[in-house]
């Protein structure tokens, strides 16, 4: 699934007056001489050439928590601005109001240095084969120049709730009398979820036991400005991307503040490290050590075009360094027109045993153009290697699972048995409701900038905003169809916005945005033993304020990290 956000705030209600704010563009330039200094170490790690060994030393040195203090002020000068008009109210952690010039072209210089010497990159989609083939058209990830501010204790708050929803999805995607009956009314509206049910319930009348379930999965916050709670706005089971270009934006980060930072106020070591590639690696190599054949490869399904591929790629290349697993990549097509499925439930893909079969794509409607592509879904389903994800993993991750989890005593009676467990997770559970609910759906009616509107898509750009969920809601009234059953209601999410210096395609922006932070989990279990359960890294993403989808790869967003405070 690209990296999304799924209820972004433009602004708080008390906030709709269009305030003007300050818009900077730098660009930067080329002919200056950088100073940067890059240091790679933990120095066991060694690998073949020194670029790989920048690249994997960046992703590997520090752990993810346990870092304290609190943030200075910037020491800086002033920018030239640009006037433009959006309607939100800012609150500077970071307090980059009038930060010189000079530095920010120094860092922007750095920063680019940094990006293409570590792989912080991406295809450049203004090159026509930059999708498709590696090497070819490479351009930098979008990124925060500086990270943003985030609470230590919220942060802590996230890392906890890992490992509790990796189980929760597990114990869910066991119940499939839940997930049929749930998703009914949605499989009669909605041909893309009736599909994935349709091969959920050959799986059920097969009695399919996966007997090793492997979950990457990652749940993704804001932080409510109004009432400092940190709120869930979805967890992703399927294609939970960026776990390796985020370990290498906190590490441009870390190197950044290590050289700029007495000038800024700011210390490296408030930048968490982030290892998110390097734990889903090792899970996915337990997973194929316990399919217990040591000829199997593992499969990454991909899109035909990826301008993502080098996030893939990092993994792959973990994979293959530490635990020297195989990968290949195949489209959904070419596994249909390839695959084979063994009477023993072995699955073949062009003659090679497949252990593991890694999802990077099979999560929107868009990746089955034809019946070739439901062949393939259905075909690897059926067959004995381990499946990332299921499809009962699949879809225990819709917005309607996530909705129906939400009301009362449904994690209690079926899902949670730890009283404490099930107060973290309905603490973090905002507002959720179903469309068969008159009075919640009068209520967005009449406020609707207090909601959003979810179909069950994974992507970004789906969700219905503003004055938007009012005329779909009242279109929905008066058809009077079961239409309703495809969107679930959320409370809208308002974040603090602060000021950011936002990095893409070589420019640098500053410009008022709000963030979202997604946190990795690793979830193994074979037949009754869980093997592994661990909360594995983090993502954060920033998007200006003033746009409603925020995912990177669809071009909303920036890659960033944290500076705990």
């Amino acid at each position: 699934m690209g990296v999304r956000y799924s209820s972004l705030s433009l602004c708080s209600p008390t906030h709709q007056n269009h305030q003007s704010f300050r818009l900077a563009t730098f660009t930067c330039d080329t002919k200056q001489k950088s100073n940067f200094s890059f240091y790679p170490t933990d120095k066991d790690r060694i690998f073949n050439t020194h670029y790989r060994r920048v690249s994997l030393f960046a992703i590997t040195q520090f752990s993810i928590c346990g870092l304290h203090s609190r943030i200075g002020n910037l020491k800086c000068g002033r920018v030239k601005e640009m006037e433009t008009r959006q309607g939100i109210a800012t609150k500077e952690a970071l307090n980059l109001q009038s930060v010189d010039q000079d530095l920010v072209q120094k860092m922007v210089y750095d920063a680019l240095v940094w990006s293409s010497l570590h792989g912080l990159v991406v295809g450049d989609r203004s090159v026509q084969r930059s999708g498709k083939v590696p090497g070819v058209g490479l351009v930098h990830a979008p990124f925060a120049l500086l990270p943003v501010s985030f609470p230590e204790s919220h942060f802590r708050e996230a890392c906890e709730l890992a490992p509790i929803f990796n189980e929760l999805v597990d114990r869910v995607s066991l119940d499939g009398k839940f997930l049929q009956e749930s998703l009914s009314r949605t499989k009669k509206v909605d041909p893309f979820t009736s599909r994935l049910l349709d091969i959920h319930s050959k799986m059920l009348e097969l009695n399919k036991k996966e007997d090793i379930r492997l979950g990457l999965h990652r749940s993704d916050y804001m932080l409510d400005e109004q009432t400092k709670s940190l709120l869930q706005i979805e967890v992703n089971t399927i294609s939970s991307s960026f776990s390796g270009l985020s370990c290498l934006v906190s590490e441009l980060h870390r190197s950044l503040l290590i050289h700029y930072g007495e000038r800024l106020g700011l210390d490296s070591k408030k930048v968490p490290g982030n290892s998110a590639v390097i734990q889903f690696a090792e899970a996915m190599a337990k997973a194929w050590t316990e399919y217990n054949n040591a000829r199997a490869l593992v499969l990454v399904v991909v899109q035909s075009e990826e301008h993502n591929m080098y996030d893939q790629h990092w993994l792959s290349s973990v994979l293959k360094e530490r635990h020297n697993v195989t990968t290949i990549r195949k489209t959904l097509a070419e596994i249909d027109a390839e695959g084979e499925l063994l009477p023993d439930g072995t699955l073949l893909v062009g003659g090679q045993v497949i252990a593991v079969v890694y999802f990077r794509a099979g999560y929107a409607p868009t990746d089955y153009p034809s019946e070739s592509e439901w062949r393939a879904r259905l075909l690897m389903e059926q067959s004995s290697a381990v499946k990332c994800p299921s499809i009962s993993y699949h879809l225990a991750g819709t917005k309607k699972i996530q909705q129906e989890l939400a009301k009362p005593n449904v994690l209690e009676s079926r899902f949670l048995d730890n009283k404490e467990d099930i107060a973290k997770v309905r603490k973090c559970f905002a507002g959720l409701w179903s469309l068969d609910d008159s009075e919640i759906v009068s209520k967005a009616i009449e406020n609707p900038e207090l909601y959003v509107m979810k179909p069950q898509r994974e992507g970004g750009g789906n969700n219905i905003y503003g004055e938007d969920v009012k005329e779909t809601l009242l279109r929905l009234k008066k058809d009077g169809t079961d239409e309703d059953a495809a969107y679930i209601l959320m409370q809208r999410i308002f974040p603090s916005v602060s000021l950011t210096f936002l990095m893409r395609d070589g420019i640098c922006h500053k410009d008022h945005a709000i963030s979202e932070l997604g946190i990795y989990g690793a979830y193994l279990r074979i037949k009754e033993k869980v093997i592994m359960n661990e909360q594995s890294g983090y993502l954060m993403r920033t998007k200006v304020a003033s746009s409603n989808e925020g995912g990177v790869a669809a071009g909303f967003a920036v890659l960033d990290s944290l500076y705990l405070t």
